[in-house]
């Protein structure tokens, strides 16, 4: 039986990503959920579907009987951590609900986490996290969810595995989690005022260690667990695999850019770059970029959120390698093969 792959928020950086890589397979008939939707193609069937309307969700995955594994990467953004819970985990039950009884050959949910499992978010935290870690004071949607499929997986013939990823990076627009976007389009816009490269996160997070995870890894972990009989119920840290201080990585990046760097200067990106519209737009036609409405550019306030870990943030991965993941991305190499690619495709400017 051929295997189907329900990709639940197939818009983003990491279901995108993700869909990249099955389609590379060859082997896998693949779903893309997302609310707007796609474009169809040989290998690619697009679903556009509100997951928190209950009944929306359970109308439109009613024929999808032939699903074997579910793939979830969808988020909805909040204001706050205890406004993330709701709608996070009611996507994930909605999904659930309606894809259980209808595929009977389901064999596997991949569900995406992250490090706020650990209280990354929260401040310093017991470095390097280890996925059997005691759990922290809730509300954090990712326990929730999980905790979720260990109560459903109890009574069912499906498994589950968790990925945790470290800052995700890949290629993709209108996205609230990208920060090689946030770098490539502050970079871009630094040069286009003729300015230098400032880091503009808090002091000591210049100097801290911290770890990403490239995309495509990150795809290939999670259909290498979610096929795997080492990732049955399990969770697993899932980084590049070599760490790094914005004090080495930021002079490196300027190079790329072609840009001096000076002294790191704390600022609040949300609000320093909220007048930049007008700026962007100039731009876009300066250089013929593709036409990107400003909003879908950047994610400002998820750059501030992360140049703002004045701890480290870093995980344990020996996990995986001993399960047999054995992959590894250079970060700086990835950076750089992103941001060309954000030149090739015309998002950004090409020098």
């Amino acid at each position: 039986m051929q295997q189907t792959a329900l990709v639940v928020g197939a818009r983003g950086v990491i279901g995108g990503n993700l869909i990249a890589h099955l389609e590379h397979e060859g082997d896998w008939k693949i779903i893309g959920l997302s609310r707007r939707g796609g474009d169809d193609t040989a290998a690619v069937r697009h679903i556009a579907v509100d997951l928190l309307d209950r009944d929306d969700t359970a109308s439109r995955l009613a024929g999808l009987t032939d699903v074997t594994h579910v793939f979830y990467a969808a988020y909805q953004d909040r204001s706050s951590w205890a406004e993330l819970v709701g709608p996070n985990l009611a996507m994930l039950t909605n999904v659930v609900d309606a894809i259980e009884p209808v595929a009977p050959h389901l064999e596997h949910i991949s569900l995406m986490q992250g490090y706020k499992v650990y209280g990354a978010h929260l401040g310093p935290f017991a470095t390097p996290a280890r996925e059997d870690d005691p759990p922290h004071m809730p509300p954090e949607f990712n326990v929730d969810q999980q905790q979720f499929l260990e109560r459903r997986q109890a009574t069912a013939n499906w498994s589950w595995s968790a990925l945790r990823p470290s800052v995700v990076a890949g290629v993709g627009l209108g996205n609230p989690m990208n920060l090689a976007m946030v770098i490539a389009v502050y970079a871009s816009m630094s040069k286009e005022l003729g300015i230098p490269f400032r880091f503009p996160g808090k002091p000591g997070a210049y100097s801290s260690l911290i770890e990403m995870t490239d995309a495509d890894l990150l795809a290939k972990a999670t259909v290498w667990a979610a096929t795997s009989p080492e990732g049955r119920n399990q969770a697993y840290n899932i980084t590049n695999g070599d760490l790094f201080r914005w004090s080495s990585m930021w002079p490196k990046i300027a190079r790329f850019f072609d840009l001096e760097v000076a002294p790191p200067l704390p600022m609040n990106l949300t609000e320093v770059m909220a007048d930049k519209a007008d700026l962007w737009n100039s731009m876009v036609a300066k250089h013929d970029l593709v036409e990107t409405p400003y909003e879908d550019v950047s994610s400002w306030r998820f750059g501030d959120f992360v140049f703002g870990w004045d701890y480290d943030v870093i995980a344990d991965g020996s996990k995986s390698r001993r399960a047999g993941f054995h992959e590894y991305v250079d970060t700086e190499a990835m950076f750089l093969r992103i941001f060309q690619d954000l030149r090739d495709r015309r998002l950004i400017p090409a020098g």
